[in-house]
């Protein structure tokens, strides 16, 4: 089967509210070559100024204010709920897409009937540097995205298999959300921010799907723009940017993507390689983050627990 343009495409945007992100990202989306486009917002600006003006200048899309603060994965399973399309395209609003990316995009579905993730070239937003040419699982166990940081000198330019799509543009195919689907929704809202990207993508390879990645599909994305402080928009080692519950999160969720997704002979075989990260990590939180460590109880009660809810499932 080939692209028709009558497959659906459906949007969805999560939108803080911050720095006018959200306008540059639906002009994008509104821009699209591709005719069949629905566009779901998810307003977490708890600003209802915010959602009156969106209204007002965007017409024909779907918009959900919230009246509490919601998690990303909270908002993307509220968008994927509303959705109608075959296809979603799930995006921070600090993205802008080319205007070609979900047509060319969408090119890669139709490789290969498993392929249920794509992912095109994601620029930073001076168009020059890579934020991700392909999301891929490391040998220590984190999400890693491939050329993250460097420059682009047409290095990624070869379409081939991937093993996950960056959060910040994820297209997936909503046959494989629906196969990899929880109880908890599409995304694990234990992750909350963080490593939801990964989580999703070894779900579905654990089951046999496949991600994809299109070079001529490209996206620009202001690396770092809804989660840090302004002056870490964009800089290297994120970490030393984020809020101490963020932070927490970026711990937690490595951790719980090995509980849930790991298999025993996996785990030993990357075991040195997980206990070099885990050296460096710990001892750099207790050289220059040491507050953090009041959150290492909470992060063994929710291990266990996932881990229960595992153990549970294979019953």
């Amino acid at each position: 089967m080939g692209l028709t343009s009558k497959e659906i495409v459906s949007v969805i945007i999560v939108a803080g509210g911050k720095n006018g992100y959200l306008e540059s990202c639906l002009v994008s989306v509104k821009d699209q070559t591709y005719p069949s486009i629905e566009t779901i917002v998810i307003d977490n600006s708890l600003d209802n100024n915010f959602s009156q003006g969106v209204i007002k200048r965007y017409s024909g899309l779907k918009l959900y204010p919230q009246e509490q603060d919601i998690s990303y994965c909270q908002a993307l399973n509220l968008g994927l709920k509303q959705s109608t399309g075959e296809f979603a395209l799930c995006l921070n609003d600090d993205v802008v897409l080319e205007k070609e990316f979900i047509e060319k995009a969408l090119n890669g579905f139709f490789i290969d009937p498993k392929v249920g993730m794509v992912s095109g070239k994601i620029l930073r937003a001076d168009k020059q540097t890579i934020d991700s040419a392909g999301l891929f699982l490391s040998l220590y166990r984190t999400a890693k995205e491939r050329g993250y940081g460097v420059k682009d000198r047409g290095q990624f330019e070869k379409e081939e298999y991937i093993f996950g799509v960056n959060g910040a543009v994820a297209f997936y195919r909503k046959e494989m959300l629906e196969a990899v689907k929880e109880k908890g929704g599409y995304f694990d809202p234990c992750f909350r921010f963080f490593y939801e990207d990964l989580d999703i993508a070894w779900r579905a390879q654990r089951i046999g799907w496949r991600g994809y990645y299109v070079p001529y599909a490209v996206a620009y994305h202001k690396r770092g723009a809804t989660a840090r402080k302004n002056r870490g928009i964009g800089k290297p080692f994120a970490r030393r940017y984020l809020s101490d519950e963020l932070h927490f999160d970026l711990i937690k969720n490595r951790y719980l993507c090995m509980v849930k997704n790991e298999s025993c002979p996996g785990f030993l075989s990357h075991f040195p390689c997980i206990f070099l990260y885990d050296f460096i990590m710990w001892s750099y939180i207790l050289l220059f983050r040491p507050q953090l460590i009041k959150y290492f109880r909470r992060l063994v009660s929710i291990l266990v627990d996932k881990t229960k809810d595992r153990e549970g499932a294979k019953k």
